[in-house]
């Protein structure tokens, strides 16, 4: 749909969603997050052109968004929430790899089916773009190509970063990792980096990190025991000491 006409807002079985129709001010211009976004390089006009394909989707909490080896039509930018991503293992257990939060892209892959499935950790918003008609677009626009391939390539260094997260660095060390992971997001989203919003379970955690959630739980009261930091309502951790966490995140 072109930007001219009326926004349309139904039902699509995952929360509401706007078709946009009325223009790109009100949408894209007080987006918090566009200098994070696919759509950060562009100008007004091929903004516009952008919008042309673009359905801005709310997601409730604990909805999927999209599932392992389903077709990739889509891809997706998260404007708002937080997202879990996870695969399921042959023995029925989930291993965690990632949360994307808002100017992260969701839904890159160079196979023809998504290698991971995706659920609203929070209630979340996201920008959908069909995938086909996104990749029409990138001879037209060259930039955009680039900011993808620019995205992709900071994807490919935090999986690095969880390796070796994973296999180098014991409890205590990861935790740390986690929650100063937390805080530079936060700063790169322009929110500040104290305290670190943790919005999700000890159990996604403990998931993501390689732990048990017991091991994750004992360590946050470890870290709250020295006075490093201190638990607080609504899921938020303040950093009391953040040498001393970075110290240990570092293994010094």
């Amino acid at each position: 749909m072109g930007l001219s006409g009326k926004v349309t807002v139904m039902d699509s079985g995952a929360g509401a969603e706007t078709v946009l129709g009325g223009g790109i001010a009100a949408f894209c211009e007080g987006c918090e997050v566009r200098d994070l976004t696919l759509c950060a390089p562009l100008d007004d006009g091929e903004l516009a052109k952008l919008c042309s394909i673009l359905h801005s989707t709310h997601v409730d909490a604990g909805r999927i968004i999209l599932e392992e080896e389903e077709p990739a039509d889509y891809v997706f930018n998260v404007t708002g929430g937080c997202i879990r991503l996870f695969k399921l293992l042959p023995d029925g257990r989930r291993a965690i790899t990632g949360f994307l939060f808002p100017g992260d892209f969701l839904g890159l892959t160079s196979r023809e089916t998504y290698a991971y499935s995706a659920e609203a950790l929070t209630p979340a918003m996201l920008c959908r773009f069909p995938r086909r008609k996104l990749e029409g677009l990138f001879e037209e626009m060259p930039k955009l190509e680039r900011r993808l391939l620019g995205m992709a390539s900071n994807e490919l260094a935090a999986a690095q970063d969880q390796m070796v997260v994973l296999g180098r660095k014991a409890a205590g060390e990861k935790v740390a990792s986690f929650l100063l992971l937390l805080s530079n997001r936060q700063v790169a989203r322009h929110v500040d980096a104290n305290p670190v919003i943790v919005p999700m379970s000890r159990a996604d955690i403990a998931d993501y990190l390689g732990l048990t959630t017991e091991t994750v739980s004992r360590t946050f009261t470890q870290l709250k025991t020295k006075g490093w930091i201190s638990l607080q309502a609504q899921g938020r951790v303040l950093i009391r000491d953040e040498e001393a966490l970075r110290d240990l995140a570092e293994g010094v």
